[in-house]
């Protein structure tokens, strides 16, 4: 393995793709048309790559993998693993452990240190049936020795295979891959958002342009409203819901999306004297493990964060107290309480929601009131990445069929006067 600087800057506006006899092949073995499971195989002059290696929240046991009968695992080189969610990683105990994969790992070191404390906590928690198998497996945490780390913008070479990666948002540690075989690139998103947040840097647009992307069409043609539209309309329910006695329930995941909202709501009450008396609980023992985890990789995050670690730990919050279970919950007066699943299928957040639903006074985010902070590109996100990138080969994935069939007929008008090529389903490259 052979580890380099970055490539030189390069942009390329037009690629031949004429060369006989080179096929480069992709295929989807989950997250093709839906959203879960995200698993793409690539193979090209007799090197193969595997992105991401999920599992599908809507099903349990052996229906919940990708589809790995339909490749050779002991024929991939490469397995690159783009941030620490289950439906992009949750499966690669499975596949590191019960195929013939001998290949390689690679994810960033956020990604790792996170990966292993939420696979950990899923296996204990989770009616998933594919935890028997992990559980009955003696070496459950044998596969860690086998991941391996990628700083942000390192190029690492295996069996010819160039790759290094960019910041993508979306989590903390979330990477976009670039892989060059043969001096063809192609560059798999994963999941990303070109937005900056409070707490995460915005992807970044590769100096790179490459021969495909394979990119997630979560929202189609959806736009999402301002940020501090959001923001607003999420204090005001908040606000307006406790001058009134009631409490709020926010379902959230235990990492990702719910350190944003932390951050927003610890600000809001900071800025609000006359709500200091109002508790915030946050219930997830998990996350509190992982702020060591956020602490320790601060870099990686945006230059806020960045700024305000040089003085202080920016997730430290000053109203925001832990909760562990609900025999610790004092359940007197107005409070707000985020706790996991986001779901509500089952948890302190499904426990909440039953004690307080029956109450009009009381706000449950997801049943009356949404509000989208989903870290996702949208439409205007999705096409100005393209505009700048400007690839000849694009491929959706991570989206519901019609919802991609939309974006494409929307991608096609957007970009008449470009020869681009839309859900390719063969490509000679060279």
């Amino acid at each position: 393995m052979a580890s380099t600087g970055p490539p030189q800057s390069l942009k390329r506006s037009d690629t031949s793709l004429t060369r006989e006899g080179d096929q480069l092949i992709i295929t989807p073995l989950g997250a093709g048309n839906e959203v879960g499971r995200s698993c793409v195989y690539m193979s090209y002059k007799g090197k193969t790559i595997l992105f991401d290696c999920g599992i599908h929240p809507a099903y349990s046991g052996m229906a919940a993998l990708p589809y790995f009968d339909e490749i050779d695992p002991s024929t991939i080189d490469v397995l690159l693993v783009t941030h620490f969610h289950l439906d992009h990683a949750a499966s690669l105990p499975y596949f590191l452990e019960k195929t013939t994969f001998k290949g390689r790992v690679f994810m960033t070191h956020a990604t790792k240190a996170i990966y292993k404390l939420l696979l950990s906590d899923y296996v204990k928690v989770s009616k998933f049936q594919l935890k028997i198998c992990y559980m009955m497996n003696k070496t459950f945490f044998a596969p860690w020795i086998k991941l391996r780390v990628i700083d942000f913008h390192q190029t690492l070479e295996v069996n010819g295979i160039r790759f290094w990666c960019y910041t993508a948002g979306h989590v903390h540690g979330a990477a976009m891959f670039m892989v060059d075989i043969a001096g063809v690139r192609v560059l798999y998103t994963g999941d990303y958002s070109c937005e900056e947040d409070r707490h995460l840097r915005a992807a970044e647009i590769p100096q790179f342009s490459p021969d495909i992307c394979i990119i997630e069409s979560t929202y189609g043609v959806q736009l999402h409203q301002p940020r501090n539209v959001r923001e607003k309309r999420f204090t005001d329910v908040i606000h307006s819901t406790i001058s009134q006695g009631g409490h709020v329930l926010i379902p959230a995941f235990a990492l990702g999306r719910a350190q944003e909202l932390l951050l927003i709501l610890d600000e809001y009450w900071s800025n609000h004297p006359e709500l200091h008396n109002i508790p915030i609980y946050y219930a997830s023992p998990l996350a509190k493990r992982c702020m060591a985890v956020y602490q320790t990789y601060s870099n990686s995050m945006n230059e806020r964060i960045r700024n305000q670690f040089a003085n202080s730990n920016a997730f430290d919050f000053k109203h925001i107290s832990p909760l562990n279970s609900i025999e610790n919950f004092n359940d007197v007066g107005p409070s707000v309480v985020m706790a996991s699943p986001s779901g509500l299928q089952s948890g302190l957040s499904r426990q909440l929601f039953e004690m307080w639903f029956s109450d009009k006074k009381n706000a449950c985010y997801t049943w009356v009131h949404y509000i989208s902070f989903s870290a996702h590109a949208d439409f205007a996100q999705t096409s100005t990445f393209l505009k700048e990138l400007m690839p000849p080969n694009i491929i959706p994935v991570h989206g519901e069929a019609n919802e991609m069939g939309r974006l494409k007929q929307k991608l096609i008008t957007q970009f008449a006067y470009r020869n681009t090529n839309y859900f390719p389903k063969e490509l000679s490259v060279g």
